[in-house]
């Protein structure tokens, strides 16, 4: 028998990314499962304290194991920001916050250099019915390309360039993105925890 774990997203993508990480041995349920559920507001200053908020709030509601992540980018060169606001960073789509980002890095001079240097992070907390709860941390180094690239991933992924590999995280396959992403890292941190407290 799995275990059944919550994640609190609605998010298609970390929903799949998830799944891919876990693997088979956790049922995993969404947000979609419970639409009941009241939305819980990231109001948070970091990424730690939105995660185990959610986390939190979740598991007290439905009695289940839940973990939540929050997650953004951070640009050297814009004070790190959008950092927790990277979803609400502005109106409309996945690309227009893509657009937006790009051209507040051109009207700020930082057409190449160190303003371009960003990083994923993502934090990652699991809450239990017992009200105890773990969170980790990831992170992903690069930098901003100067154009969308790539059809993969979601948000930020075809702008934010690994130097090494010279791909945008949106041209990784789903295998090399868990290998290196920031919720990967997060997840590897977190799952001799989930391991334990969920029997795997």
């Amino acid at each position: 028998m799995s275990a059944t774990l919550l994640f609190a997203t609605g998010n298609a993508g970390k929903l799949a990314d998830l799944r891919a990480l876990l693997g088979p041995g956790v049922e995993i349920r969404s947000l979609a499962d419970f639409p009941e559920l009241p939305e819980v507001v990231e109001d948070a200053a970091t990424f730690e304290g939105n995660a185990e908020k959610k986390a939190r709030a979740l598991s007290s509601a439905t009695g289940l194991p839940a973990l939540a992540d929050d997650s953004g980018l951070c640009v050297d060169g814009l004070g790190g920001a959008p950092g927790v606001l990277s979803a609400r960073y502005g109106p409309g789509t996945d690309a227009d916050r893509v657009v937006k980002l790009l051209a507040v890095l051109q009207a700020v001079g930082h057409l190449s250099g160190a303003g371009r240097r960003a990083h994923f992070a993502c934090a990652l907390s699991l809450a239990l019915p017992d009200g105890r709860a773990f969170t980790e941390v990831g992170r992903c180094v690069g930098e901003i390309a100067l154009a969308p690239r790539g059809s993969g991933g979601f948000g930020y992924d075809p702008v934010f360039l690994l130097p090494n590999l010279q791909k945008t995280m949106a041209e990784l396959s789903r295998e090399e993105k868990g290998a290196i992403s920031h919720r990967g890292q997060a997840l590897c941190a977190l799952l001799p925890v989930l391991k334990r407290e969920l029997g795997l």
